[in-house]
């Protein structure tokens, strides 16, 4: 709502300024014995915060929409609008992949995004997977304890990975917890849920999203490898390797 500037009824001429306490030439409206100032000197800091954008002058200050900011949604490379492009490798085929992130909550260690894959099958040419993965840190273990993986299975693939070699013997430990904001690794798991377009659609013949990826991605190198796991593979350890697009725009950012 924009601010109306009070014009005086009739000026009774000039009085001291009970603000300066001088002969001052601050010009007074004297209503009901009560005066208003209207020069601009003597406005509160209070009436200059509820100044709205509308009728804001040069020398009033900024209103402050809201004094809550955003959390910080960036990992590395990792943020909402970020692609990843490599392969998928199965056997001695490579399949090419490019991966959409759309959002990340560092809070819920929460990641989710778009896996689009090419050449699987006939059929579709070309596949795209929603996805949701868990960050692991204070939030997920290296544990999955779902999905048909046990413990055995979770040491396996996440020991493919040469930089997990230090915590091969106490990642299951009830104590250990492991920090991705303070390492140059970063350690998910990545669940597709549906196909997109056509959620509908939970099966293609020669291909299969009931299972999941183990994922580090490193931030030094902006690169990520994978390791594909569903029981009922035939072939498993089928690997996933991207490097990050580079761009020309920010992730994110908030008006102030």
């Amino acid at each position: 709502m924009p601010i109306i500037s009070v014009t005086p009824a009739s000026i009774q001429g000039e009085k001291v300024c009970s603000e300066c306490q001088l002969n001052c030439k601050h010009k007074h409206d004297i209503k009901d014995d009560q005066t208003i100032l209207v020069d601009s000197e003597h406005q509160t800091s209070e009436q200059k915060r509820t100044t709205s954008l509308v009728s804001r002058k040069e020398d009033d200050f900024w209103v402050d929409i809201s004094d809550r900011r955003l959390r910080n949604s960036c990992l590395g490379a990792l943020y909402g609008g970020s692609q990843f492009k490599g392969v998928q490798k199965c056997g001695t085929t490579q399949y090419e992949v490019l991966v959409d992130i759309q959002h990340i909550d560092l809070k819920e260690s929460k990641i989710s995004g778009y896996l689009n894959i090419k050449g699987l099958t006939s059929e579709f040419p070309e596949l795209t997977t929603f996805f949701e993965g868990e960050i692991i840190g204070p939030q997920y273990s290296f544990l999955t304890r779902k999905w048909q993986a046990q413990q055995s299975i979770d040491a396996s693939h996440w020991g493919k990975f040469p930089s997990f070699e230090p915590y091969i013997n106490t990642f299951n430990n009830d104590d250990f917890v492991y920090d991705p904001l303070d390492n140059d690794f970063v350690y998910m798991r990545w669940k597709e849920h549906f196909l997109v377009p056509d959620h509908r659609v939970n099966s293609i013949d020669g291909a299969s999203f009931a299972g999941f990826y183990y994922i580090c991605y490193q931030r030094s190198t902006n690169q990520i490898k994978g390791y594909y796991f569903y029981f009922s593979n035939a072939e498993w350890y089928q690997q996933l390797v991207l490097e990050h697009v580079e761009e020309r725009s920010f992730g994110n950012f908030e008006f102030r």
